[in-house]
């Protein structure tokens, strides 16, 4: 292995207490990650409907499906609360790990904050905006307004499509904190195989520099 190359690791290379707040600040990331994934998948029967099959939708689903949604808008005010801290715990893990960034932070760390506030605007935007428009009931654009003109189906596909588009977000989020730890994970073997390599060498020279100086003082006491 170049020697240039292992400078350059040990450049970026982490104290331990350093590393430890690094894997904590990685949990708090990917906990919430995964939770709002799981959230997204328990309305996966609902949207799975109305996106990935071609028979047609009954009124009488669209009917369900409403009763289900303004249910959820409904819910006690503790739970959005829950959402909202369980959102704020991955921005906080995030802040953490780019406190001293490095290359590897900034690299993976920073598009997985990027997908991160992607998926938040989603929500913001699409998701809640859904939920108040379909407890209000209110599909068509208000009068003398140039909105265009999205009814009771299409808003709630919509609805759908933004799950969808929040849950692959979600996902990225996962696979680039996933390959931030195999990236660290390969740099540390290497760093630790070349060290061995070198102390190898050093300990083969040192034992050839004792045996010269026993073979010279052998020789003088000849």
């Amino acid at each position: 292995m170049d020697p240039s190359k292992v400078s350059i690791f040990k450049t970026y290379e982490k104290p331990k207490g350093s590393r430890d707040s690094s894997s904590f600040a990685t949990y708090m990331i990917i906990a919430p990650t995964c939770f709002f994934l799981g959230m997204l998948f328990s309305s996966f029967p609902y949207d799975f409907p109305l996106l990935w099959t071609s028979d047609v939708t009954p009124d009488a689903y669209y009917d369900q499906l409403e009763t289900h949604l303004k249910f959820i808008h409904a819910s006690p005010p503790i739970i959005p609360r829950i959402l909202h801290m369980a959102i704020s715990i991955g921005f906080i893990g995030f802040f953490i790990k780019l406190f001293k960034p490095s290359e590897a932070n900034l690299l993976f760390d920073g598009a997985s904050m990027v997908l991160y506030l992607i998926g938040v605007v989603v929500y913001i935007t699409n998701i809640v905006k859904g939920l108040r428009i379909v407890t209000l009931g209110k599909y068509e654009a208000p009068p003398g307004t140039t909105e265009p003109a999205i009814g009771r189906e299409d808003s709630l596909r919509v609805m759908a499509a933004s799950n969808t588009i929040l849950a692959l977000v979600l996902v990225g989020v996962i696979v680039l904190q996933v390959g931030q730890w195999y990236a660290e994970r390969k740099e540390q073997d290497e760093i630790e195989s070349f060290e061995g390599k070198q102390a190898e060498k050093t300990a083969k020279k040192a034992e050839k520099g004792n045996t010269h100086v026993t073979r010279s003082a052998s020789k003088k006491k000849a």
